[in-house]
């Protein structure tokens, strides 16, 4: 009896992680939000962006619940274990409950962590797969508990990190993020030629379908003159893109600009 009800709660464990992944799975596949708010066309990568967030925030939700599953169906069976050991639960639990109290003195710090963890999540502060700095550790989200935070930096290290340590979190993945370019151009050049050229640039990264249905969430746009010495203008263009893809758009936005000055014979020159 004891083989079977241990393998049963084997078995259960197993169903409901199942179970679990396929919600999360279907949640993270869900319908669009934008068509509640829609009344004309909206802005091209705004979709992707809410699909990778939800995906994001369901993957994280999946994390914890397969946790507190596993803990929950394999104390039930412990307990359950026990009691057709003939030992005695009552007295058990009693015991449980007044060494968890003098425990939780001590344990200060563990309820500290399991807080934490809770508001995260409920706040969406961050979820499996965004990159975030927390102060020690800069890294992508591989996994989130209600105890612990584990990350990857970009050596492949990998960091875990106690909820109720941190403090403040940058979250460099959600909503949208931004990349943008400085183009230093000789003092007596032609400013309104430049600018002109580099809206042009800025039209034809919009009009790239690779880029604006995957990456791009709204056109570029060129401030014009951001900086101005006795040597050099600087042109500012930036663009909005999905979370953590403005560095594959900023590599491409400097070869394209890059093109277009050489094709129109201007020189950048190097900044003061």
């Amino acid at each position: 009896m004891i083989v079977l009800i241990v393998v049963l709660a084997f078995v259960i464990r197993k169903i409901a992680h199942r179970v679990i992944a396929r919600v999360v799975s279907r949640a993270a596949t869900g319908g669009s939000l934008t068509n509640r708010f829609r009344r004309g066309a909206a802005p091209d990568g705004l979709d992707a962006l809410l699909h990778e967030r939800r995906k994001q925030r369901a993957e994280t939700m999946g994390s914890v619940l397969k946790h507190v599953a596993s803990i929950v169906i394999m104390g039930t069976a412990a307990l359950t274990v026990l009691e057709r050991l003939t030992v005695p639960i009552a007295p058990l639990l009693t015991s449980v409950g007044i060494l968890g109290v003098a425990i939780g003195f001590g344990a200060q710090e563990l309820v500290k962590d399991f807080i934490a963890g809770m508001f995260m999540l409920l706040e969406d502060q961050y979820g499996v797969g965004d990159v975030i700095d927390v102060g020690p550790a800069v890294g992508t989200v591989e996994a989130v508990t209600l105890r612990v935070t584990r990350l990857r930096d970009v050596d492949g290290r990998v960091w875990y990190v106690r909820n109720g340590t941190i403090t403040r979190v940058g979250n460099e993945s959600q909503g949208w993020s931004r990349a943008y370019m400085d183009v230093p151009v000789a003092y007596d050049a032609d400013i309104v030629g430049v600018r002109v050229l580099l809206e042009h640039v800025a039209e034809e990264v919009w009009a790239d379908p690779e880029l604006r249905e995957a990456k791009i969430v709204e056109q570029p746009k060129v401030f014009g003159v951001e900086q101005l010495s006795d040597s050099s203008l600087v042109f500012r263009i930036t663009v909005k893109t999905l979370p953590s893809a403005q560095p594959e758009v900023a590599r491409e936005l400097r070869l394209r600009v890059k093109a277009a000055l050489d094709s129109a014979g201007i020189t950048m020159v190097a900044t003061a």
